[in-house]
C-alpha cells in the first residue's frame, strides 16, 4: 500500500427531514449571510427552495438567492455569482441541488473570497488557491459527489473547455442528504447519476498501484456491486428510501477519495469525457459511459490480472484463462451501462461519427496540445487519446 493523508472534514447530516437542520447547523458554523445557488426550476416548483428559505428567514439569516446552474456548469454563471454575492456580502454559500449546482457554490465561494483574482485563473493554474469561504448543500441528487469532494469542474462557455480543479478548498463544510429529495429526479438524471458514482470507483480501481490494498478493494468492489444491485430497485421504483439512500450515500463516499486510499487515481476516462462534454453539451455522465469501454479495450493488456480480478468480484466470471476473464468483464460493464440505457458510443451518445478534425480537436484539448499526459495506468498523449476516441468513434 503507497503511504497517503487523508482528511474529509465535510460534516453529513443524512436522513429524513435532513434539510431542516440547516438554520442550526449553519449557525453553528458563524452564518450570518447565506448566499444560496440553485438550478432549475425543479427546487421551486417542489417548495424545497421556499422551505429552506423560510426556515433560515425565521432563524434570522440574511438569504439571497440565485437560480440558473445548467448541467456542465458555466462559468459565466460562477462570474455573475460571485458579483452577487460581494454585494451581498455573503459569508457561506449553500447549494441546493446537484454536482453541478455544488460545483458551482464553490467556485462561487472561491471568487467571493478572492475578489481581485477572475476564478477561472484557480482552474487553469494561473493563480493558486489559498483561501475560500464555507460552502454547505443540500443534496437533490445522488451523482457527483460534489458535497463530500475535494474536486469541482466548470466550463468555460467562451472557448469550450471544461476543466476541473482538486483542493482541499473545496470540501464543503456541510451536506444535508435526504434520499427523499432524490425520489422525483428525471429517471435519465437517475441513471446518469448512477454512472457517475460507478464511474468515480472504477477511475479509482484501475490504477498503476501494484501494491496490495486488500481493504481499498474491498470497498471499491463493494461499493460498486451495491449501487448495481440497488440500481435495479431504484430504476423501477425511485420512491424505496432504502435504494435511493444506498445510492446516494455511495455517492458521496465513492468521490470523497476514500476509495483510492493506497494508491493514485487514473481518471482519465474523465479528462476524455470532459472534452466531450465541453464541445458538445453532453452529460457528464453519459460521457463517462461513452468513453469507459473504449478506454478498457485500450488497456486492459496493461494489467490483465486487474482485469481478471474485477470479472470475478463484480460479475462473478471464474470461468476460463485470465485474458478470457478480463475481456467477459469488459463486455459485462459495458452490457450494465447499456441496461441503465446509457451510451457507449458516439452514435448513442447522439454526437454521430466524428471526423478526423474533430477527433484531433477533442484529443489536442484534453492533452493542452500534447503537453501533458493523461493519466496513471496507461499513460495517454494525443496520439493514444485519438485511438480512444476512434474506438469509441461508431
Amino acid at each position: 500500500m503507497q503511504s497517503f493523508n487523508f482528511k474529509c472534514p465535510t460534516e453529513i447530516v443524512f436522513g429524513r427531514g435532513a434539510e431542516e437542520q440547516v438554520a442550526t447547523k449553519l449557525r453553528e458554523y458563524g452564518a450570518s449571510h447565506i448566499f444560496i445557488v440553485y438550478g432549475g426550476g425543479s427546487v421551486v416548483k417542489s417548495g424545497l427552495l421556499a422551505k429552506v428559505e423560510r426556515i433560515l428567514l425565521s432563524a434570522g439569516f440574511a438569504v439571497q438567492t440565485l437560480g440558473g446552474v445548467q448541467p456542465n456548469p458555466r462559468l459565466g454563471f460562477v462570474r455573475q455569482g460571485v458579483r452577487t454575492a460581494l454585494a451581498f456580502q455573503a459569508d457561506f454559500i449553500l447549494a441546493i441541488g446537484g454536482g453541478s449546482v455544488i460545483d458551482s457554490a464553490k467556485a462561487i465561494a472561491h471568487g467571493t473570497a478572492n475578489p481581485g483574482i477572475d476564478v477561472w485563473d484557480f482552474w487553469c493554474g494561473r493563480e493558486k488557491l489559498t483561501r475560500s469561504m464555507p460552502v454547505a448543500s443540500i443534496l437533490t441528487l445522488a451523482a457527483a459527489g460534489s458535497e463530500t469532494s475535494d474536486s469541482a469542474v466548470i466550463t468555460n462557455e467562451e472557448t469550450g473547455k471544461k476543466a476541473g480543479l482538486n483542493t482541499p478548498f473545496n470540501r464543503p463544510a456541510i451536506a444535508f442528504m435526504n434520499p427523499e429529495l432524490t425520489f422525483t429526479v428525471p429517471k435519465k438524471q437517475l441513471v446518469c447519476g448512477i454512472s457517475d458514482i460507478l464511474m468515480h470507483t472504477l477511475e479509482r480501481y484501475f490504477t498503476s498501484c501494484k501494491e496490495t490494498n486488500a481493504f481499498t478493494d474491498l470497498v471499491a468492489e463493494s461499493l460498486l456491486k451495491n449501487v448495481m444491485a440497488q440500481s435495479k430497485v431504484a430504476v423501477e421504483n425511485q420512491q424505496d428510501y432504502d435504494a435511493m439512500s444506498e445510492i446516494m450515500w455511495c455517492g458521496s463516499v465513492s468521490h470523497c477519495n476514500f476509495t483510492e486510499l493506497g494508491r493514485a487515481k487514473d481518471f482519465t476516462c474523465h479528462k476524455l469525457g470532459h472534452e466531450l462534454s465541453g464541445r458538445f453539451d453532453v452529460t457528464h455522465g453519459a460521457s463517462l459511459t461513452t468513453i469507459w469501454p473504449a478506454w478498457a479495450q485500450y488497456v486492459w493488456r496493461d494489467d490483465v490480472p486487474r482485469f481478471a480480478q474485477f470479472a470475478e468480484r463484480i460479475f462473478g466470471i471464474t470461468s476460463g484463462s485470465d485474458e478470457e476473464k478480463a475481456q467477459a468483464g469488459i463486455k459485462a460493464m459495458v452490457e450494465y451501462f447499456r441496461s441503465l440505457g446509457m451510451p457507449t458510443n458516439f452514435t448513442e451518445l447522439g454526437i454521430g461519427v466524428q471526423d478526423k478534425n474533430s477527433i484531433a480537436y477533442l484529443a489536442d484539448m484534453a492533452t493542452a496540445g500534447d503537453t501533458k499526459k493523461l493519466g496513471n495506468f496507461h499513460p495517454l498523449d494525443k496520439a493514444m487519446a485519438i485511438e480512444i476516441y476512434q474506438l469509441a468513434n461508431h
